[in-house]
C-alpha cells in the first residue's frame, strides 16, 4: 500500500521513528532507530499491517530487509512485532544464514522466539530466502570463482551470500585470496562473531 516514505526525521525513540513528509508525521515502527539523526533526510521502505485490533506501519532500511520481514510474518505464530524485534537484534544476513543453516539456538536467542517457533521458521523458510546462482553473478570474476569453490565445498546459499558480501568489500585480489577471506568469514559467522 505505501511502498516507502521519504522525509526528515522529526523524532525517534528505541523502536519508532517519526518521518515528516509534506506536513504529515508518519509514526513508523523501525528496528534501527538508533542510527537516526534529527532533521536527516531519509527513505524508509514500509509495510502497513492491518489486523482486527491494530493498524501499524513498519519501516525498513532496504527493500531486501522488507522482503525478509514479509517472509518472516508468513510463519505461523510469528507476528509483525516479533519479526521487527528479530530485525532489530540481528542483521538480515545473519538471520538468513541462521535459517539456511538450520541454527535453532541462534534463532531462540531472538526476543519472543522459543524452540517451537525457531523450528517452524526453519521449516517454512529454509531454501526460500536466497538463490545462490543469481547472487553470484553480481560479483567480479575472482570473487565469483571463490564463491563457486565454496559452493563446491558444500556451503549453502545463505553462507555463500555472507561470504560474498565480505569478499566484495576488498578489490583486486586473486581467487585464492578471496577464497581465504570467504572461509574466514564463514568460520566467524558460525562462531557468532
Amino acid at each position: 500500500m505505501i511502498a516507502f516514505i521519504q522525509g526528515k526525521v522529526a523524532s525517534y525513540d528505541a523502536d519508532h521513528v517519526v518521518i515528516e513528509n509534506q506536513g504529515i508525521g508518519w509514526d513508523i515502527a523501525y528496528p534501527h532507530a538508533d542510527k537516526m539523526h534529527l532533521n536527516e533526510e531519509v527513505r524508509i521502505y514500509t509495510y502497513m499491517h492491518v489486523s482486527e485490533n491494530d493498524v501499524g506501519l513498519y519501516g525498513f532500511e532496504s527493500s531486501e530487509e522488507k522482503n525478509l520481514f514479509l517472509k518472516l510474518i508468513t510463519v505461523k505464530g510469528l507476528g509483525p512485532r516479533t519479526a521487527m524485534n528479530m530485525l532489530a537484534r540481528s542483521s538480515s544476513a545473519r538471520l538468513i544464514s541462521s535459517i539456511e543453516q538450520g541454527d535453532v539456538s541462534a534463532l531462540k536467542a531472538m526476543p519472543g522466539i522459543g524452540a517451537k517457533t525457531a523450528s517452524q521458521i526453519i521449516l517454512d523458510l529454509k531454501g526460500k530466502l536466497v538463490q545462490a546462482d543469481t547472487k553470484l553473478e553480481k560479483y567480479e570474476q575472482p570473487v565469483q570463482e571463490a564463491l563457486e569453490a565454496l559452493k563446491n565445498l558444500g556451503y549453502k546459499p545463505g553462507e555463500l551470500q555472507t561470504a560474498g558480501k565480505v569478499m566484495s568489500e576488498k578489490t583486486g585480489l586473486t581467487t585464492e585470496e578471496y577464497l581465504k577471506i570467504g572461509l574466514q568469514a564463514l568460520v566467524r559467522a558460525k562462531l557468532g562473531g
